[in-house]
């Protein structure tokens, strides 16, 4: 698995869109190293590489990335099912490999964007567990926080909907999906620029507008529905697509499987990882319970942090 890194000339780019001053960014990384030093409730010593990766996610803003990492840490104390026994080789986790497809792509835009891509493969759905997909997407996630050496623009995502069913869609639990998408929204440093969802049909669009209300305006505003996959190239060029959406990148099934063999190296690294958590009973002031972190009575609370 390789993630083309940006250019020279698209590092700049980028580190302009970032707000990253390469005279102080290595201050910055120091000031948030510090903070964490000084939190009894969180890990006081982390990966530099992810941290930077934090602060670029957070423009460089200090204070969004504290509150980043807080919740980034919170969340794995308050969801175990997500956090907890991250390993590839797992029989359920092997089910969820072979299932679908969940890779982040090689190459970048030319703006400089991550492209990733979730797809099933199968109709039939009733062997694997929702959760189980989510833990597996956040594992990619948590690799990326070191493999984005230099750091991208923001996450592109193409959704494919070829094999959505009804039967797909009464697996989804709508508190899995809201604990889900405040993680990806509030706990990681990722900036997602557009949703495309390719290979649709009339039951997608009524998921599309079951899901809206668990995303933020600008994520609803971004998401983009393709009836025709030429549309697609509009934002993303055929160098960076993979074969099965016209693209000349390379197969979708090689990149999947250079992803999970990833995931397999790092089995030692999730489960170091399971012990680096907040401790509520250490938190200053009132400790976080799950009316704070996830609203009440089934409600979608908007953590509003940017």
């Amino acid at each position: 698995m390789t993630l083309v890194q940006p250019s020279p000339e698209l590092q700049i780019t980028i580190r302009r869109e970032l707000n990253e001053d390469i005279n102080t960014r290595e201050s910055d990384l120091e000031h948030i190293k510090e903070w964490l030093r000084k939190q009894p409730h969180l890990p006081n010593t982390w990966d530099e590489s992810r941290l930077m990766t934090f602060l670029r996610g957070c423009k460089f803003s200090l204070e969004k990335c504290k509150r980043k990492l807080d919740m980034y840490f919170t969340m794995r104390t308050a969801c175990p099912e997500l956090f907890a026994n991250r390993d590839i080789t797992n029989p359920e986790m092997k089910l969820v490999v072979d299932i679908g497809h969940i890779p982040p792509l090689p190459g970048l835009t030319p703006n400089g964007r991550r492209v990733v891509v979730l797809r099933s493969k199968k109709v039939d759905v009733d062997s694997y567990n929702i959760a189980d997909v989510m833990k597996a997407v956040l594992m990619i996630g948590d690799v990326r926080l070191e493999a984005e050496e230099i750091g991208v623009a923001g996450d592109v995502y193409i959704l494919d909907a070829s094999v959505a069913t009804a039967t797909h869609f009464s697996k989804v639990n709508p508190n899995m999906i809201r604990k889900f998408l405040i993680i990806v929204q509030e706990a990681y440093p990722v900036k997602l620029k557009e949703v495309h969802v390719v290979n649709v049909s009339p039951l997608v669009d009524k998921i599309i507008t079951w899901i809206k209300p668990f995303l933020k305006e600008k994520i609803r505003e971004r998401i983009h529905v393709h009836s025709n996959i030429a549309t697609l190239y509009d934002f993303i060029p055929k160098d960076v697509l993979p074969e099965e959406y016209g693209g000349t990148a390379g197969k979708l099934q090689t990149f999947h499987d250079q992803w999970m063999e990833k995931l397999k190296e790092y089995t030692p690294w999730f489960k170091q990882q399971e012990s680096l958590k907040a401790d509520e009973s250490r938190r200053p002031g009132k400790p976080k319970n799950y009316e704070d972190l996830f609203g009440l009575d089934g409600s979608f609370r908007q953590l509003s942090i940017d």
